[in-house]
């Protein structure tokens, strides 16, 4: 039923990117997995400029962006965040794509982001352990990444 109200709305859509409508296989699964990100760092209502750093460099670290390419990603993907109906369209592409290693390092990154201000927030521990969940990754490994990034940190 939802898919049914997204497909009338898309097709009424009046501003279409073709970038943003049709990107390729590589661009799809950067978006979504800039999404994530994204959605954690916007959980608690406070985007902040060490969060968007700390994405910027996740993403360079983890496609091999250059700083530009970044830019234009998190622009692309906060496009696609604000148009979905859940983070379940996000996960799914990073589950079709990643292996369960990429997976982990995903979710060790989504760490990283939240306790880059030193502070867990009770909405960012929810959508990581939503993301978590829908990523199909164990529980042990949940909490195994959440205290190993802590350690990292020294937290």
């Amino acid at each position: 039923m939802k898919d049914i109200f997204k497909e009338l709305l898309q097709a009424h859509k009046v501003d279409t990117t073709p970038e943003l409508d049709q990107p390729d296989e590589k661009k799809k699964i950067q978006i979504a997995t800039c999404a994530l990100f994204l959605e954690v760092a916007n959980s608690d209502e406070n985007f902040s400029d060490d969060e968007r750093k700390k994405i910027i460099e996740i993403m360079k670290s983890t496609f091999k962006l250059d700083t530009e390419e970044v830019e234009n990603l998190i622009d692309l993907s906060e496009e696609h965040r604000k148009r979905s109906i859940s983070i379940y369209e996000f996960t799914d592409i990073v589950n079709q794509n990643f292996v369960d290693a990429e997976k982990k390092e995903v979710l060790k990154n989504l760490w990283r982001l939240v306790y880059v201000d030193e502070e867990l927030h009770q909405y960012e521990d929810y959508y990581v352990r939503k993301i978590s969940t829908n990523l199909k990754m164990p529980h042990e490994q949940f909490i195994a990444s959440k205290l190993e990034v802590k350690k990292e940190m020294n937290i």
